[in-house]
């Protein structure tokens, strides 16, 4: 990841919206019935993110934090969160005031 907060909450946000359309536009192609395989792949999938969330937040600022830049390291992840948080807020408001 950057050390730009915006640009790792972008891709975070990315990562979100594709596999948000994939799990919206994919599931009429899967079978509705019960099937063994399916919470299989959504606990394979909650992993997969919490990884992938996990280097788009905590990555660059813990390589700081371990390089000696204690205060910049805890600033970066901190506005890597407050820019999710607005990113968040903003898909909030145009699912309030839109038609998406």
């Amino acid at each position: 990841m950057t050390k730009n907060p915006l640009i790792n909450a972008l891709v975070a946000a990315l990562y979100i919206t594709i596999v948000a359309s994939l799990m919206f536009y994919g599931s009429d192609a899967l079978p509705t019935e019960d099937r063994l395989i399916m919470p299989i792949a959504m606990i394979s999938l909650f992993t997969l993110s919490a990884a992938v969330m996990g280097h788009c937040f905590l990555y660059q600022p813990l390589q700081m934090y371990f390089d000696g830049e204690k205060k910049s390291a805890a600033k970066l992840f901190v506005q890597t969160i407050g820019a999710f948080a607005v990113i968040t807020a903003l898909i909030f408001l145009a699912m309030l005031y839109g038609n998406i």
